[in-house]
């Protein structure tokens, strides 16, 4: 009996050291646990990255309340170009000549009724053209083609006027000649027919042929040269 207590000793010395070495091994695992945990938390705990875009921009970087401006309609000069023809009861003659928007317009049925006119054309080919004594011309130009009505007070006058190849066209002269002044205008057809109007000292009469291809006229034993009017 006496042998049994020290046996019980050991016993009890080696329950308690195994005792110990669970619970170390308990602790030890919690708190490498805890440990992970804790890293975990501080990563999904860190400031969220911020956006560079700028606040006040849009989805595509473009300014709120600013759309991008699109561009607007184009708009086409019209073309120059040089217009003839007759007036629909084929009692007078027309000429347009068109140049950077501007245009200028005779009027004349070669023996004592003439205007000039002059105004500015649309983009779409619009125009209405004034003389000084208060004519209207209106026309619209489409293709090679310009169509419409001359007002001369007492009465309009339709018209169709067909594009121009020299020598066709409007040309006119202006000079003192033996003390009378002479200003002459002259449209030229397609067909080589001539329409014009020579006033000397305002008094009007048929006017003279021109050489078409260089503009020379002999007035009054004079020789002058019709030029191409422009606007």
């Amino acid at each position: 009996m006496k042998r049994s207590g020290p046996l019980f000793t050991l016993l009890a010395g080696l329950l308690f050291a195994l005792v110990m070495l669970s619970l170390n091994a308990t602790t030890g695992t919690r708190g490498t646990s805890a440990g992970n945990d804790t890293s975990s938390d501080a990563v999904s705990a860190g400031p969220a990255t911020a956006s560079p875009t700028d606040p006040a921009a849009g989805p595509s970087g473009s300014p709120k309340g600013k759309p991008s401006a699109s561009p607007g309609p184009s708009r086409t000069a019209v073309p120059n170009g040089d217009y003839a023809g007759r007036t629909d009861d084929d009692s007078s003659a027309i000429a347009i000549t068109l140049r950077d928007g501007k245009a200028v317009a005779y009027f004349c049925d070669g023996r004592d009724q003439e205007s000039w006119l002059k105004g500015d054309v649309e983009a779409d080919g619009g125009m209405r053209l004034t003389g000084e004594k208060g004519e209207v011309l209106t026309g619209d130009l489409a293709g090679r083609r310009i169509t419409g009505s001359v007002d001369m007070g007492e009465r309009d006058y339709g018209f169709t006027a067909d594009r121009a190849v020299k020598p066709s066209g409007l040309y006119r002269a202006t000079a003192n000649v033996r003390g009378a002044k002479l200003d002459g205008g002259w449209i030229v057809l397609q067909d080589g027919r001539q329409v014009g109007i020579l006033r000397r000292d305002g008094k009007p009469s048929e006017a003279p042929r021109i050489d078409p291809a260089t503009g020379a006229v002999t007035v009054d034993g004079k020789r002058l040269t019709a030029r191409p009017v422009t606007p």
